[in-house]
């Protein structure tokens, strides 16, 4: 449906701006005169050539004035970046989490990645008498804990390189060394989703999974974690799915449209 077939009661050149606008944008690398425009827009040549002196007054759209043709300025993109900037993940988040923590039974942390940390910046507790501790605001080693790992896992190669001096072991099975963190890293990039073996804390573990947003860049992280002895291997592998569907749900809300993980097992 066309701008122009949305109703009467509507601003008509503001429409009529509108579609011409979006296209621009998709004759882009094709014939875009403002014959081609016109045509396009079916509308007539001088009201079309009234529309865009208008959106490039405006800058969002430049003629070239060797070939006569026309292309929209990068004033979209910048609008749409700002929108996507204000695009709060826990806007969109709680719903998810209030089902996980439901279907597990076990504490979500909703983090983001503050250099080598992770800030939990929302949470729903377990419902059981032994869970996993943490806070709102509260900070935990990204290399040690579920989120953390699943954040670190898409960010350029040399990222941890600048933190080399600041992994230290917290418990026995803390991974500590850049070598081994990048090839755990790796993995967790291929499949998905990232574990912690009681690396921060001694028997609390965890799974996690990173939430995209629309520019496709890792925004924050979603994860159930408890103590090992209820949050096993075994349960840790059921949840995977779960995990991986909620976050998929929360980043088609932030507007990636890019490719998700499969749900595998962990």
């Amino acid at each position: 449906m066309s701008a122009l077939q949305l109703g009467s009661a509507m601003d008509k050149t503001l429409l009529k701006g509108l579609m011409v606008l979006e296209t621009v944008s998709q004759l882009e690398g094709r014939a875009n005169t403002l014959d081609d425009i016109a045509e396009a827009c079916g509308l007539a040549r001088s009201n079309t050539h009234r529309t865009l002196q208008t959106l490039a007054h405006a800058g969002y759209m430049v003629r070239d004035k060797k070939t006569g043709r026309y292309r929209c300025t990068l004033k979209m993109f910048e609008i749409g970046a700002r929108q996507l900037s204000n695009m709060d993940v826990r806007a969109y988040a709680p719903a998810q989490m209030r089902s996980l923590a439901q279907k597990t039974g076990e504490t979500v942390h909703l983090s983001v990645l503050d250099g080598v940390d992770v800030v939990y910046i929302d949470k729903i507790d377990s419902p059981q008498p032994i869970r996993a501790y943490s806070a709102i605001g509260g900070r935990a080693p990204a290399y040690a804990v579920a989120t953390g790992k699943a954040l670190l896992a898409f960010q350029p190669t040399d990222y941890l390189s600048h933190y080399r001096s600041q992994l230290h072991s917290h418990t026995p099975t803390t991974r500590a060394t850049e070598a081994v963190l990048q090839q755990e890293l790796a993995e967790v990039a291929r499949v998905g989703y990232a574990i912690n073996r009681g690396e921060w804390r001694d028997g609390i573990g965890g799974v996690a999974v990173p939430i995209f947003s629309g520019l496709e860049r890792p925004v924050a992280a979603l994860g159930i974690s408890g103590p090992l002895d209820r949050l096993t291997s075994v349960k840790m592998a059921e949840c995977v799915p779960l995990l991986l569907e909620a976050a998929e749900a929360i980043s088609r809300q932030l507007g990636y449209t890019g490719p998700y993980f499969p749900a595998q097992s962990a």
